[in-house]
């Protein structure tokens, strides 16, 4: 079998944040988010990463990020584009962004034969989420997928809302079904709790903290892009009519499909960790903070990838 690899989906521009946040250091040696990840997903197992890119950021990516993980890693890169299309299908006038995650996945298939991992570029997962997804990659079949589930007290932000992918799990901890919040907040004296509206913010429902959240650090096999592909006109042709310009094509409702159809079985990997991203640009000085912390405890090294004699 193929060792697991790994996809980081690094195509998004941060509108939120107001810039290439995948590319702002954190770190002592401009190190970004994603360096973390990417040394954490090594030291797990991980020796090929596939980045997808938009094109015309191709350089800037690799000379701040690639280069420096080339010394340690198979890197390969691919281009998510709003034009790579099913045949029969043409990018409707006005529309400026790509298809959305389950599209960025479908960007590396070319460069993934066997099992992979998929991240986002501007999410901190920890050192457990990698470890646990690549010890099931290696040991995995067709159709059996894996997700890691975090807390969702643990991967909130307190400075606006975020998007998170809800989760019912069974008493195995097979993922039921997920539910995509796109607004998120905290709630509560403590903080451990959040709510999440629908409406604007005109109503607000409760979610515990402990509550099992996707991160989107999935783990899969060739099966999930093939599904992926085949089902991506019947969302074409749904959202061409109802949201031809902002419609997107998450992964997590291609998951979600196989789930209800009975074809296939996502264990959750649940990690304790605790989630650091930039959302906002008021989240930078938290994120360095704690990857100041971890760096001084010791879990990292301050240079993750230095300069080889």
């Amino acid at each position: 079998m193929n060792k697991p690899v790994l996809v980081i989906m690094a195509a998004g521009m941060g509108s939120r944040y107001g810039g290439l946040k995948q590319l702002d250091p954190v770190g002592n040696h401009d190190q970004v988010i994603l360096d973390y990840s990417m040394y954490d997903a090594r030291r797990a197992g991980f020796e090929t990463v596939v980045f997808v890119i938009k094109e015309e950021v191709e350089e800037e990516f690799k000379s701040r990020v690639g280069r420096r993980v080339e010394r340690n890693m198979d890197v390969k890169y691919v281009f998510q584009r709003k034009d790579d299309l099913p045949k029969g299908y043409a990018v409707p006038e006005g529309r400026v962004k790509p298809w959305g995650t389950a599209q960025a996945a479908l960007a590396a298939r070319d460069a993934v034969n066997g099992p992979f991992a998929i991240i986002n570029a501007d999410d901190y997962y920890g050192v457990e989420g990698f470890r646990k997804i690549y010890e099931y990659l290696s040991n995995g079949q067709p159709y059996h997928y894996a997700m890691v589930g975090y807390r969702l007290k643990n991967t909130v932000t307190e400075n606006g809302s975020v998007a998170r992918g809800v989760c019912s799990v069974d008493q195995d901890g097979a993922l039921i079904e997920i539910h995509e919040r796109t607004s998120i907040e905290k709630d509560g004296e403590d903080g451990e709790d959040a709510r999440y509206t629908e409406d604007g913010g005109q109503t607000w429902t409760a979610l515990p903290g402990e509550t099992l959240v996707s991160m989107n650090l999935w783990g899969f096999d060739r099966s999930f892009l093939e599904e992926a592909e085949a089902r991506f006109p019947a969302f074409l042709d749904k959202t061409l009519v109802e949201n031809p310009l902002k419609g997107e094509y998450f992964l997590p409702s291609v998951v979600d499909q196989l789930i209800v159809e009975g074809k296939a079985r996502v264990q959750v990997l649940l990690s304790e960790d605790k989630w650091h991203g930039i959302t906002y640009r008021e989240d930078k000085p938290s994120v360095t903070a704690a990857i100041a912390a971890m760096t001084e405890s010791g879990l990292y090294p301050d240079e993750l990838w230095p300069e080889q004699n």
